[in-house]
């Protein structure tokens, strides 16, 4: 069984940034892919990144150049860091990994940015 613990969420200021972190269970070498998505209130669940086998990268377009995924095979381990948030960003955030074509998700971090 996969589990996936979030971490590093909080309440930020517009403008500042925080770094999100998801240990894994097992070896996530063969976790394929893993990343982000959230969710704001009364809305679907989005992609926010994901990294890929090979260090591929995928980013909404709203995050391109503030946010960056990254993943520590050594800690079993993936990074979200987040810049230059925006009130807009203000959602719960949810690591994702699919293994063996299984999805599993984390039970999610409340990130929050004022204004």
């Amino acid at each position: 069984q996969v589990q996936l613990v979030e971490s590093g969420g909080g309440l930020v200021q517009a403008g500042g940034s925080l770094r999100l972190s998801c240990a894994a269970s097992g070896n996530i070498f063969s976790f394929n892919p893993m990343g982000w998505y959230r969710q704001a209130p009364g809305k679907q669940r989005d992609l926010v990144a994901t990294i890929i086998a090979g260090n591929t990268l995928n980013y909404a377009d709203s995050v391109k150049g503030r946010f960056t995924v990254s993943r520590d095979n050594a800690k079993n381990t993936v990074y979200l860091q987040m810049n230059s948030l925006k009130p807009e960003d203000t959602a719960v955030y949810y690591c994702y990994a699919r293994v063996k074509n299984t999805p599993y998700w984390g039970q999610g971090t409340q990130v929050t940015v004022s204004s």
